[in-house]
């Protein structure tokens, strides 16, 4: 039989709460993970239905595959005279999905060895498509429209609802243009993409009613991990899967939706007694990673929330020191601050591991990398890009290093192309013939090739190159920071990732206005190309005990004994752009990022600001700034100013 006694009241109430719906607010350090493994374990050795007849759903690989193997061991331990656990249905949305639709392939017009293919084949695909109709990718950003269609599909809207969505006149409109060619391009392909497996499976289940009974009657629990970031096709999947026998357990934490960017729909979570008749809510209260001090600077922030519901967690454990907030002139003083700590604390016998540094926007961990090498304190990007690694940079740089050296061919090559100019494969392997033939260099060959040739691509060389011509006459007079932000506003760099619209072109926008920023600190474009090469023959810290620098949003579902939260200012966190496109809503995720940040801290929580910062449309040194309106909201008892 299975033990229960490891488990507090609260898990123990959801465990064995089997029947009908169920919602389990589950925040921070509160074991959400053990009660859907333990809830797996004790239906099953409970003789209430087999393995197969549960379906428990999360949202990524890995903790797909942590679920099934801490379940399994929970299974072997309680009932192993059960045999064989294999049959579990645990899995992610998709790939749960797509293990229904495989065998139903003729429903969707696909052969049974049907494709599925990833966001770089959309790409080429919409290129193709937008090629074939005349569009221009240039003034419409291809990676735009594979946007709004993912988007379209993960709020399962058809082609025809989509049309009630868009403004005239905009990428949009030329996204639902597309939205039907796509398909059928995709149909001829005998593929599918990532948002079809979801439309696909709710179609057939509305239209098949042979098969969603079917599915109806075989899965008698289903279990939902982070429910708080589900968008709105998975919830109407489970809507549909769980209407026959109504037993579902839904486990999230609505204080850490931090996802509508990407489609999650916060409000599926605060709707849940609406939706499904009956429901019941537990709160799992007690947290078992974080300091009393710590959880009380998460309460009193998030409580200021309005739409959440209503809840308080709390811990056995010490009080813990208080959570220090430190104002700094600038970033550097900042990253210098964040690093002497680092350094001390290693040095009391503290792993680089068990401390982070949690920034809300990829253009902040500048500062931090470049004060790390410095010092030589190991670290590592988590689930990114280290700053002078990242394509945008590279780009930049490489404009940079052309108007240095206008023999540089590497970086000719780079961005000779970027953005397009009509400069392919073809057109560079001309340019390396005239190079050997008249003995000259790749970016002076391809002069000759723009003088002497009479296609489009041809004169957009000669203009480019008129361009370099005034950039380096212009290097001579004015600063680095204002010949770059000059470089990437007139070549289109910048105007591209505007019209873009997308959230990893609004980030790049941000890293290269970060870029601006660091060249103020230079006298010469040389002495910063320099630098740079510098920084990257000595990034490659060959230690396992690093240092984590992550955004927040990466960092959910982490834990660390020691966090650092820089860039405690209005604009940054909270995020201008969240405020300008969402207002209170916006404010109100912006809250929801500060309480998962400083819930990732077991022990010690450093929150740090500046007093200036640099801004990219400001030609002066740096500007002030304000703290963030957040700062406010700390309990004092609890927050120690130093």
């Amino acid at each position: 039989m299975f033990d229960l006694e490891s488990l507090n009241k609260e898990q123990k109430e959801s465990v064995q709460s089997t029947e009908g719906a169920v919602l389990v607010l589950a925040g921070a350090g509160t074991g959400k993970t053990k009660v859907l493994t333990s809830r797996i374990a004790y239906i099953i050795s409970k003789g209430l239905c087999f393995p197969d007849q549960i379906l428990a759903v999360t949202f990524t690989n890995k903790a797909a595959k942590e679920m099934k193997e801490r379940a399994i061991s929970l299974l072997l331990a309680s009932a192993p005279f059960l045999g064989d656990f294999s049959g579990l249905w645990i899995g992610t949305f998709h790939s749960l999905a797509l293990r229904m639709i495989r065998p139903l392939h003729e429903k969707f017009k696909r052969s049974s060895n049907f494709s599925i293919i990833d966001a770089d084949d959309q790409l080429r695909i919409i290129k193709k498509i937008m090629k074939e109709n005349g569009i221009d990718d240039k003034k419409y950003r291809p990676k735009s429209i594979v946007y709004y269609i993912n988007r379209w599909k993960d709020q399962y809207k058809s082609i025809e609802e989509a049309k009630t969505l868009v403004s005239k006149f905009t990428t949009e409109e030329i996204a639902y243009k597309l939205y039907k060619p796509y398909q059928e391009m995709l149909a001829s392909l005998d593929a599918i993409d990532f948002g079809d497996i979801l439309t696909y499976c709710i179609d057939i289940f509305k239209y098949s009613p042979e098969v969603i009974s079917r599915y109806q009657n075989k899965f008698k629990y289903i279990l939902v991990d982070e429910y708080q970031d589900t968008n709105a096709a998975q919830y109407i999947w489970l809507k549909l899967l769980s209407m026959k026998h109504g037993n579902i357990c839904c486990v999230g934490d609505d204080d850490q939706a931090i996802y509508s960017w990407r489609g999650a729909d916060v409000g599926n979570i605060l709707k849940f007694e609406k939706d499904f008749k009956d429901a019941k809510v537990i709160c799992l209260g007690q947290n078992y990673r974080s300091t009393k001090n710590i959880l009380k600077v998460a309460n009193a922030l998030i409580s200021n929330n309005s739409t959440r519901m209503k809840k308080e967690f709390w811990t056995d454990g010490e009080a813990g020191l208080p959570v220090i907030v430190k104002s700094l002139d600038n970033p550097r003083y900042e990253a210098y601050f964040v690093s002497s700590l680092i350094e001390n604390k290693h040095n009391m016998g503290t792993r680089f591991s068990e401390m982070a540094v949690l920034v809300r926007a990829t253009f902040q961990t500048r500062a931090f990398e470049e004060r790390f090498i410095t010092a030589g304190i190991p670290y590592t990007i988590s689930g990114g890009l280290k700053f002078y690694e990242r394509k945008e940079i590279k780009d930049a740089v490489a404009y940079l290093r052309l108007v240095v050296n206008q023999d540089d061919g590497l970086a000719f090559e780079r961005i000779a192309n970027i953005p397009k100019r009509g400069v392919g494969t073809v057109s560079i392997n001309k340019f390396y013939t005239i190079a050997r033939e008249q003995n000259v260099s790749i970016p002076s060959a391809a002069e000759i090739f723009s003088k002497n040739a009479s296609s489009i691509s041809a004169t957009k060389l000669v203009e480019f190159f008129k361009d370099l011509n005034i950039w380096r006459e212009e290097a001579s007079y004015l600063s680095p920071s204002d010949l770059t932000k000059k470089i990437l506003e007139e070549s289109g760099y910048i105007t591209i990732l505007k019209e873009s619209k997308t959230i990893e072109d609004e980030a790049r926008i941000e890293t290269l206005e970060e870029l601006v920023n660091a060249l103020r600190e230079f006298d010469t474009v040389s002495e910063f190309l320099d630098y740079i090469s510098l920084v990257l023959d000595n990034s490659d810290s060959s230690p396992q005990d690093k240092v984590i620098i992550s955004t927040i949003h990466a960092a959910k579902g982490l834990e660390y004994n020691t966090v650092f939260i820089p860039g405690f200012e209005e604009d940054i966190l909270p995020h201008k752009k969240s405020i300008e496109e969402k207002g209170e809503l916006g404010i109100e995720e912006e809250r929801r990022l500060f309480y998962v940040a400083i819930t990732r801290a077991k022990k010690e929580a450093y929150i740090t600001m500046c007093n200036k910062r640099g801004s990219y449309g400001d030609y002066g040194a740096r500007q002030y700034v304000s703290p963030s309106r957040f700062l406010y909201d700390l309990p004092k008892g609890s927050v120690k100013i130093i």
